[in-house]
């Protein structure tokens, strides 16, 4: 197929064969340079300023990229990856788009050397199998045999290339104190941990080390009247998703009257509504209500005769995850199926203590001791918000990264030392192959190295030098039974060396390894596989404005 763009019968341009191709590895490669220099301990953060002048200060890939608004097919589909890799593990989103790139652009080599793309995907896929399964039968470590320790020590190497890796020993024991706060067994007796009710809250004022965290789940709002009370042990809680106001008639209903003494009970009927609805929920035994519309002024009066605490403008997700912590049903009406209005005690969930305190600076409404699942918060502090905002994300992919390991129980360990393993073992197995595929396989233990690699040269150490010694620690674990605890060999990037990082404690989950690996070779395939771009030219759009006709006099009547 020729290289130049084909006239069509549709409106607009088509390029095919290896131009395109070659295009889609140029755009990837410029993606990945993005973000290179914020892999590892010592990688340095972006900055980056939207349209509206709003500014990001932050290391995370995913973040990086979501921000970056990209254009180019291709690039999407790295930027879509470092999204998928956020969701799944929650940390190496860099490490991924960095890996995908290169196996791009050696795939792209061999290509240019008369090799088809399907015996490349093939061998891509074959070696990305035997790196996974690798990984799983010889490089990991179950963390039983850990302990506590191991946990704090993942946190810390998920924390050492953020903005809070300086104070990582204090926040490593935070985070995971409150993953296992938060460790529920379902009815199969696995073990979870959900991450999602652990609330994180930002206050700026005071220093990073100040930040604390609360046993109980901490709303950032306060009560709805000032008469109400500010603690209630033993609650029980509602929580409503809309607003307890006065009912008004719906827009375009007309009640017509003879009488002006109607036009009066129409008014008490009105006000007689909101009154029922919340008689009903307070007859339940109901102490506490949480509601995510507003609570008006008559609404008010009821609760604070009865002594209750009402809550208004609560964040819908933080609503949702309040009514799983305590058993309530979160309610978007009050409707049942036969379309009366019902609300009876099965509705309400139950906590040992809702209070307001002064936490920081700042009023917050805790519930402590929630009674189906557990919840605890975190209160980050920090100098500004672009600060505050790169803490949550180090503490939540931190969690990520505690959680999965918890569930998983396999760690592996850090700095470059699982790619360098890969590869040597990558070459080897390549070259028991006697088939089009050895040259993929050993493209792909090739690209392997770009993460060690990366990590030295942002250390500003001499890479050559760093990855030659690592790969001979490694070689020679794997070729002589009595060296196997070389295996373990990663890069020490603050002084320049090669270690035993189990021993030193920069470890990382092996599904987060695993995964990257996974989803790297299917986005670097995805991308392999494109041979033919048609872009369709936009509509002309540009009909006559309303101001155009104003001016031609078509509106006069």
């Amino acid at each position: 197929m020729s290289t130049l763009a084909s006239p069509l019968s549709i409106a607009g341009t088509r390029q095919s064969g290896a131009s395109v191709r070659t295009q889609n590895v140029m755009a990837a490669l410029s993606i990945s340079n993005i973000v290179k220099s914020s892999l590892g301990p010592v990688g340095l953060d972006k900055m980056l300023v939207d349209d509206i002048g709003d500014v990001t200060v932050t290391n995370d890939g995913a973040t990086i990229l979501r921000l970056l608004e990209v254009e180019h097919p291709a690039a999407k589909v790295l930027v879509e990856l470092a999204q998928l890799q956020d969701e799944e593990v929650g940390d190496g989103t860099t490490s991924v788009v960095i890996l995908a790139a290169e196996l791009l652009k050696n795939a792209d080599e061999l290509v240019k050397q008369k090799i088809h793309p399907t015996s490349i995907i093939s061998g891509y896929r074959i070696a990305c199998k035997e790196a996974c399964k690798y990984i799983s039968e010889h490089l990991t470590a179950p963390v039983d045999e850990l302990g506590r320790d191991s946990l704090i020590n993942i946190a810390k190497t998920s924390m050492s290339s953020k903005i809070i890796g300086a104070d990582a020993e204090f926040f490593s024991a935070m985070v995971v104190d409150a993953a296992q706060s938060v460790k529920i067994t379902d009815p199969r007796g696995q073990t979870a941990y959900s991450i999602k009710a652990i609330n994180v809250l930002k206050a700026h004022g005071k220093s990073a080390r100040e930040s604390v965290l609360i046993p109980g789940y901490a709303l950032n709002c306060t009560i709805a009247s000032q008469q109400m009370p500010k603690k209630i042990v033993n609650a029980k809680i509602a929580c409503l998703d809309f607003s307890l106001q006065k009912t008004k008639m719906k827009m375009g209903v007309q009640v017509l009257i003879n009488d002006p003494d109607k036009l009066e009970a129409i008014r008490a009927r009105e006000l007689d509504i909101t009154k029922e609805r919340i008689n009903m929920i307070l007859s339940t035994g109901v102490n506490v209500v949480l509601v995510s519309g507003g609570v008006d002024d008559l609404c008010m009066k009821y609760f604070v005769e009865a002594g209750a605490m009402a809550v208004r403008r609560v964040k819908k997700s933080d609503l949702k995850i309040i009514a799983k912590a305590t058993g309530a049903a979160f309610l978007t009406s009050l409707t049942n199926m036969d379309g009366e209005e019902s609300f009876d005690a099965a509705m309400v969930g139950e906590a040992a203590e809702v209070a307001q305190e002064r936490i920081c600076d700042d009023e917050l409404i805790l519930i402590k001791g929630t009674k189906a699942r557990a919840a605890s918060s975190i209160i980050l502090r920090g100098p500004n918000d672009f600060y505050c905002d790169e803490m949550e994300r180090s503490v939540h992919d931190a969690l990520c990264v505690v959680k999965r390991v918890l569930e998983s129980k396999k760690v592996v360990a850090g700095g470059g030392c699982v790619e360098a393993a890969l590869s040597i073992y990558l070459e080897n197995f390549a070259t028991s192959l006697a088939s089009r595929e050895q040259l993929a396989i050993a493209e792909f233990a090739k690209s392997l190295l770009v993460i060690p690699k990366t990590l030295s040269v942002n250390a500003a150490k001499d890479a050559t030098d760093l990855v030659a010694k690592l790969r001979s620690y490694h070689n020679s674990s794997q070729t002589k039974p009595e060296r196997s605890d070389l295996k373990w060999t990663g890069l020490d990037l603050i002084d320049g060396l090669v270690r035993d990082n189990k021993k030193a404690g920069v470890l990382e989950p092996a599904m987060s390894k695993i995964k990257s690996l996974k989803f790297a070779t299917e986005a670097a395939i995805t991308i392999l596989r494109i041979d033919d771009m048609i872009k369709l030219t936009p509509e002309d759009k540009s009909g006559k404005s309303y101001a155009d006709a104003c001016a031609a006099g078509e509106l006069d009547g």
